[in-house]
């Protein structure tokens, strides 16, 4: 099949989740023979590739501005991508539904995966905020079909908008190994730090796991992973913090990002919005027990492979248990890792992809949507808002 994915920043992966798994099914696409393109965005893009992991890269321009980066790019994505002959066209974030309908003019089937329900991000103001609703009610009829990466949101776009949408997670590699001469250039040592990995913007609460922190009677430094382009107040905000225990890295990739993760003593997850946190799965494929604040997405991805927090003080507790009796560690590792390799394996992921392709291209006719399969059932959304950490 010849397939285009768009609405990211493009690959080499270097900003996040999107990112990764544009590069990460996009590659394993391309080695299954399938003609795979990727659209890149100018100032994310690296040295002027055409090709990357056997993936084409298209790279074109945008206006560098929060409420116009990922817009701007995609349409002229689309307006690129609609005669080049594509056998479907793979678009993520539901900002970007709004464009589905040009593709499908020419006959290309288009699919939209929704990611979470954005709107609720807190860098957003009213008009952003109902940019996003309208997108949500667009991506239930411009494209061909949609894709939610976790079952609490498969249930809400079934629920609020009566729309059938294909369930297919994210995905993770799984593996850990000790790598102490790649920590030491973050002055670290194998499974004697506490790990955060985000986005650095409020609704990921790096401020409350600072606090919680603060609290937590060891020696062992919270590393905070992540940055975030459009939120310099709040990131210098983070950095003012008197902990000297704490310290920022900025975004890391690649094998520098896979160290991190495979040799922390123990990952805090601390997201309210959102649907499949990447970072999330990532730390329970790299054998970490996960610390998860208490949401459906959460809880849906974690299952009982980690441990699940309500508020800042729990946060507090937990961390101080784990450092006090590390012997609970080492289950906990075990079932993250096998709970990935079952549930979110990129391979698996690939699978379920490349058969929705086949089936909306045409390859596979009078098949209706499938769900990825799940280890346990997860809460409805009857109520839309998640929670959020208190003190």
């Amino acid at each position: 099949m010849k397939v285009a994915i768009l609405g990211t920043r493009g690959i080499p992966a270097n900003y996040g989740g999107f990112e990764t798994f544009a590069e990460q099914l996009g590659s394993r696409m391309a080695a299954r023979g399938h003609d795979v393109t990727v659209y890149c965005r100018r100032h994310y893009s690296v040295g002027g590739r055409q090709n990357y992991k056997g993936v084409n890269l298209v790279v074109l321009p945008t206006i560098r501005h929060k409420y116009f980066d990922t817009v701007v790019h995609t349409f002229l994505s689309v307006l690129h991508a609609a005669l080049r002959g594509y056998d479907v066209i793979l678009i993520c974030n539901a900002a970007n539904s709004i464009f589905a309908f040009w593709p499908r003019i020419f006959g290309t089937p288009t699919l939209v995966n929704v990611d979470g329900l954005e709107r609720k991000r807190k860098k957003w103001n009213w008009l952003g905020r109902r940019y996003y609703q309208l997108s949500e009610w667009l991506s239930t009829f411009l494209p061909t079909a949609i894709v939610t990466d976790a079952r609490v949101i498969q249930d809400y776009y079934a629920t609020r908008y009566h729309k059938q949408s294909e369930m297919i997670a994210y995905g993770a590699e799984v593996a850990r190994r000790a790598d102490p001469e790649r920590l030491r250039q973050f002055g670290l040592e194998t499974d004697q730090y506490v790990l955060y990995v985000s986005r650095l913007e409020p609704e990921n609460n790096a401020h409350l796991v600072i606090e919680a922190y603060r609290e937590v009677k060891t020696d062992w430094p919270l590393v905070i992973v992540g940055g975030a382009p459009y939120a310099k107040d709040y990131i210098a905000r983070l950095k003012s913090t008197s902990d000297p225990r704490v310290r920022f890295t900025g975004f890391v990739f690649g094998e520098d990002y896979r160290a991190l993760q495979q040799n922390a003593f123990c990952y805090v997850h601390a997201t309210e919005v959102g649907g499949t946190h990447p970072a999330l799965i990532e730390a329970m494929g790299a054998g970490n027990c996960a610390l998860t604040l208490r949401t459906p997405e959460n809880v849906e991805v974690v299952g009982t492979a980690g441990i699940v927090y309500d508020s800042v003080k729990d946060l507090t507790r937990q961390l101080q248990r784990v450092i006090d009796r590390p012997g609970i560690i080492g289950e906990y590792r075990r079932l993250a890792m096998a709970r990935v390799l079952d549930l979110y394996n990129w391979e698996q992921i690939t699978d379920l992809y490349e058969e929705l392709f086949e089936r909306l291209s045409g390859g596979l006719k009078g098949q209706g949507p499938k769900t990825q399969h799940s280890a346990g059932s997860s809460p409805s959304l009857a109520d839309e808002d998640s929670p959020k950490v208190s003190g």
